[in-house]
């Protein structure tokens, strides 16, 4: 396990994001589609391993690649892996090892989930939610999937770094 986990992600475009996940080994980055509610996913993914699904799966549309993330529950630590498929239509039933490995750490839950909040929050920060919907055009910013994860990672993993309660 590495140290120093950052995730950002950046609307970068009508119907665009760019997402960044680095460990201070590797980093990940790619552009990711409107075509599926990818931040949302990604909320519900983290949130997902606060329960008692040890594996969360969510996939984003790379147009028309497909980035695969796949959250392994291991008690209180996360294995994150990023598969990549050359084609989302071609690959939903494809098995995760079918896609080459792009990313991969080891984290303490309470990293993942704080950097994921914190990436969210500043993202509504900046946009507000109508800002966020005019650029991401598909689908509105998604508070509830935030306030959820927000509320299971405070009450979950006692995290003692600030949690900055985004406002528009």
């Amino acid at each position: 396990m590495a140290d120093g986990l950052r995730f950002d992600w950046e609307l970068s475009g009508s119907g665009w994001a760019t997402c960044r996940i680095g460990d201070g080994i590797a980093q990940w980055k790619d552009v990711v589609s409107y075509c599926t509610d990818a931040l949302a996913d990604l909320l519900h993914g983290v949130a997902g391993l606060y329960g008692p699904t040890p594996v969360q799966r969510f996939s984003f549309d790379l147009e028309p690649a497909e980035a695969r993330w796949v959250l392994r529950g291991r008690g209180s630590d996360v294995d994150i892996a990023i598969h990549h498929f050359p084609d989302m239509s071609a690959s939903f039933d494809a098995p995760d090892l079918d896609g080459a490995l792009r990313w991969s750490s080891a984290q303490p839950r309470t990293r993942l989930g704080h950097v994921v909040v914190e990436a969210a929050q500043s993202v509504l920060r900046l946009h507000g939610e109508d800002g966020y919907r005019a650029k991401w055009v598909q689908h509105p910013f998604p508070v509830a999937a935030l306030q959820d994860l927000r509320r299971l990672h405070l009450r979950h993993d006692g995290c003692a770094l600030p949690h900055d309660v985004a406002t528009p």
